[in-house]
């Protein structure tokens, strides 16, 4: 598939697509006149990065994260002690936003179950 389906089926755009390309994040295939080309496995990778960057992860993590995600699957996760340091790093805000996003969940939540019985209707202004 070409960039512009690839934008659409993972609602990333076009731009932030060639970003991630020049970020080392994502490779393309290229066809003989030289435009890009996309799989299916290049949907699920543009789909994981946009993911990570909407949750706060910088892409200079991103790509480390994803590097260290193929590791592990090969079983051989090993990084120096500097990547483990950023990861380190990166998990305690990566915990901060989860407890934050969990508690707006959570009011989300109630709030919706008790407009829902009618017993906190809300009123309109």
């Amino acid at each position: 598939m070409r960039i512009g389906e690839l934008a659409e089926r993972t609602g990333v755009a076009t731009r932030l697509i060639r970003y991630y390309e020049q970020q080392g994040l994502l490779t393309a295939d290229r066809l003989p006149n030289g435009y890009r080309t996309y799989s299916e496995t290049h949907v699920e990778r543009i789909e994981r990065i946009a993911g990570l960057v909407q949750a706060g992860v910088p892409t200079r993590l991103v790509k480390v994260l994803l590097e260290a995600e193929a590791a592990c699957a090969l079983e051989q996760p090993t990084c120096s002690a500097e990547v483990a340091a950023l990861l380190a790093e990166e998990l305690v805000g990566l915990e901060k936003r989860i407890t934050c996003l969990t508690r707006s969940r959570d009011t989300i939540r109630q709030f919706l179950a008790q407009v829902s019985s009618g017993s906190g209707a809300p009123s309109s202004a």
